[in-house]
């Protein structure tokens, strides 16, 4: 297995049938991948085992997370898959697209690839942490996939873009991205308590009007979380921060 294959980890949002996850496991060793993640399982039974066909490996080392906070604090870039769209939700590409766009990426950056229920998919607060939404073309006669196939679709296409880019195939195209060490989630999502305070004493943010305060967050949120930022950039913006902290008094 390749390095940049280490990078992507596969994250199950409180999946729902023990099934599914073994079907996930077995998907993601299809496609040479090997890192599982699972926020707030259910009760594992001999279902997920059958499932994950001689994938137990994968099954077994699942990394297992009370929230998705958690899973996605060490990661550079926080990818989701929704079938539902709106403006609110950032930034929805279709899958091959926004595949291409993050595989110059995942080279040097840890990346979580966030699935949802099985009901109800993934909730508006976890899609608030995603920097990217992938949304998978479907007939609307029957959109809904399963979880297991979503996850070996997402699995593919992110391994057919990651060999093109390692051969300088078309993901070196327009979508492709300069290699770039990222910062962590954690580290970014500090980032943005700072810069919530600084704009706030400078009444860019009315006070009070916490509507206002939560909308422009999120789309900071989306706009940095699309490429995510360097160390020299979180530098810079806390130097920036810190300036303006200054000139208004502490």
């Amino acid at each position: 297995m390749t390095d940049w294959r280490r990078n992507v980890h596969f994250v199950l949002v409180e999946p729902e049938e023990p099934g599914n996850i073994g079907a996930a496991a077995r998907a993601i060793k299809n496609m040479g991948f090997s890192n599982l993640c699972i926020v707030n399982p259910p009760v594992m039974t001999d279902e997920a085992r059958w499932f994950a066909h001689n994938a137990l490996d994968v099954l077994d080392s699942a990394k297992v997370y009370g929230s998705v906070k958690d899973a996605v604090a060490d990661k550079a870039l926080v990818v989701g898959t929704a079938r539902r769209k709106g403006k609110s939700r950032g930034l929805i590409l279709p899958l091959e697209h926004g595949v291409q766009r993050i595989t110059g990426m995942v080279q040097d950056n840890s990346i979580a690839v966030l699935f949802g229920r099985e009901s109800k998919g993934l909730l508006n607060e976890e899609v608030d942490l995603c920097g990217i939404l992938l949304t998978i073309q479907t007939s609307s006669a029957q959109p809904s996939l399963n979880l297991g196939q979503a996850v070996m679709v997402v699995a593919y296409e992110l391994s057919k873009a990651g060999w093109q880019m390692q051969e300088g195939g078309p993901s070196r195209g327009p979508g492709h991205q300069d290699r770039l060490k990222l910062v962590s989630h954690r580290e970014v999502a500090a980032l943005f308590e700072r810069m919530t305070g600084v704009l706030k004493r400078l009444d860019y943010i009315p006070r009070g009007d916490r509507d206002l305060e939560t909308k422009i967050m999120l789309n900071l949120r989306h706009f940095i979380g699309r490429a995510g930022l360097t160390d020299w950039e979180l530098n810079m913006l806390y130097g920036i921060c810190a300036q303006i902290e200054k000139k208004i008094g502490n």
